[in-house]
Formats: C-alpha cells, sequence, structure tokens
C-alpha cells in the first residue's frame, strides 16, 4: 500500500509545467531534433514540446506527470515528488507558455538544378543502387534541395499532390539532419505503390532504398512506405489507399525503438492482416547494405 502525500495545489501545478526538455537532458535521457519538437531516441514515436508530450504511435499525451508516471513506470505521488526535485533536490525549471502559432502551409524546398550531390552521397557513400536512386527521382519523389543540397523525400496523396516531404542532409560527415517540412501530413509519407499484396513498413527513406538494393528482383510490384518515424499513420492510410495488400511485412530497425514500435504495429495490424517481421542484422538496411559482407536475417512473428 502506498504512503500517502498531500500536495498543495500549487506543488501539483509547478510538477505538471516542469519543462520536459530539460527534465529528461538531467537524468541522461537522448533526444533527438524534430523540426518544433524532441522526440525520444528511445522511442520515436513519442515527441515532446515544453511540458507537453504526444506519442504518435498511440495518439495519446498529456502533460509533465502523466509522462513521468507512463515512462518511468510511476504512481502519481512518486511522479509529482520526482518532478519537483525528490530526495536529489534538484529544481526542474518549468516550460516557457506556450503560444500557439498558425500552422504552416506545407510548401516543398525550392529544387536545386541538379541532383550531383544527392546521387554522390546515395549511390557512393550509402551504397544505394543508381537505378534505384533514378527510378524516384524520375517519378520526382527524390529530388536535391537547392539553398542546402539536401536530399528531399516526398510524400504524395491519393491524387499525386506533394503532402509531406523528408530532408536528409547529404553530407558524409558530420552530424547528420533529418527533418520533416513543416506542414507535413504526416499520413502521405515517402512510399511506392504496387502491384500485388505486399506492404514493406521502414522507419526512414534511406532503409527503404536499402532494401529494394538488397532485394532487387521485381521490387516494383510490391508496396512500400517510409514512416520518417515509427508513427503508424503512412502504413494505415496506404492500407486504406491499396485494400488488396493483405500482408505486412514490418521492417523497423534492430533496436529497442524499432522492436518497441514494431510491436505496437502488429497489435493493431495482426487481427486483419498477415503481419511479419524482417529484421536487419545490424541496426538498419543500411548498416547491412555497407557491410563488407551484407546480411540479413528473416524472423517471422
Amino acid at each position: 500500500m502506498s504512503t500517502y502525500i498531500h500536495f498543495t495545489e500549487e506543488q501539483k501545478q509547478r510538477a505538471a509545467s516542469v519543462d520536459l526538455e530539460e527534465f529528461l537532458r538531467c537524468r541522461g535521457e537522448k533526444l533527438l531534433a524534430s523540426g518544433r519538437e524532441k522526440r525520444l531516441a528511445r522511442d520515436h514515436s513519442v515527441t515532446i514540446r515544453g511540458n507537453e508530450w504526444y506519442d504518435h504511435a498511440e495518439e495519446r499525451g498529456g502533460h509533465a506527470v502523466s509522462f513521468v508516471q507512463r515512462f518511468y513506470h510511476l504512481s502519481y505521488p512518486e511522479a509529482v515528488t520526482m518532478l519537483l526535485g525528490g530526495e536529489l533536490g534538484t529544481v526542474y525549471p518549468s516550460a516557457e507558455e506556450r503560444v500557439e502559432e498558425p500552422p504552416k502551409p506545407f510548401v516543398l524546398p525550392p529544387a536545386n538544378s541538379n541532383m550531383r550531390r544527392v546521387y554522390a552521397y546515395l549511390v557512393k557513400h550509402r551504397n544505394i543502387d543508381r537505378s534505384v536512386v533514378a527510378h524516384f527521382a524520375r517519378v520526382k519523389l527524390l529530388y536535391e534541395d537547392a539553398e542546402y543540397h539536401n536530399a528531399v523525400f516526398v510524400g504524395t496523396d491519393e491524387d499525386g499532390i506533394p503532402r509531406h516531404a523528408h530532408k536528409r542532409s547529404a553530407n558524409s560527415y558530420g552530424k547528420a539532419f533529418r527533418l520533416n517540412v513543416e506542414g507535413c501530413d504526416p499520413r502521405h509519407s515517402f512510399h511506392h505503390i504496387g502491384r500485388d499484396e505486399s506492404l514493406y513498413v521502414f522507419e526512414a527513406p534511406i532503409d527503404m532504398l536499402s532494401y529494394i538494393t538488397l532485394h532487387p528482383e521485381d521490387w516494383q510490384s510490391h508496396s512500400y512506405v517510409a514512416c520518417c518515424g515509427t508513427s503508424i499513420q503512412p502504413v494505415l492510410k496506404l492500407l486504406e489507399r491499396q485494400p488488396e495488400i493483405n500482408t505486412v511485412l514490418l521492417c523497423l530497425d534492430n533496436d529497442e525503438a524499432g522492436h518497441l514500435a514494431s510491436r505496437r504495429m502488429e497489435e493493431q495490424l495482426a487481427e486483419r492482416y498477415t503481419v511479419e517481421r524482417l529484421i536487419p542484422t545490424h541496426k538498419d538496411w543500411n548498416d547491412d547494405l555497407t557491410a563488407e559482407e551484407p546480411s540479413y536475417a528473416q524472423v517471422m512473428q
């Protein structure tokens, strides 16, 4: 039986308003940039901003107290105590008051006059087959932006209108830059629609192109989607568009976040679809592709 702890309203409010980014950094958690938000490295479906969090896979969220309860498996009194500093006496800053900004309209970054840097990066550094890169460039789902020479992976809706763009730095050195363009519709991420009844699901566009390079035979007959994260939204949208699909192959990363997201997706899809888990030998499919002796494993669940 848990010990009753009385908190004043001021203490409850202070705990709920703790800046989650600073709180998590103080506790050694790694965070990834994701537009105006931050994404948890150990669970890519979870984003935080100020004192708010949201799980895009489960479509639920809240404020600091519920975050600590959920992700540290604590009771309400334990979570409030932790946020107020607990025995360590740490003072966590409050989040600044959030000013709601009108959503920006989605606009594709201006295209460069050529794709030399993106081709060099994807083909020479990432080992992706040139014909695969050429295919997506030809159908205008991949290009090089004019200002920073990033690779831009485009997602379109049912009418072929761009609704999503994921930018990836084309530098073969330094820290990688990955970002979805503001105003994106997360349901329409980078994808390819085939003719058969199978859908392959990836976290990142480069993983998707790497898998196609490793498995080139008749690849265009299959459907593929890169979620640009671990949200199930792009998967559900593509399944809605392609009712003939009956098999979903989850090709997410071979790490804690990828396994967790795969289990969540399987739980949502298993009643209606045959779901299989394909796991790269290394962390992701590009690591397999660029290894000296590429190998990969299929684990059926």
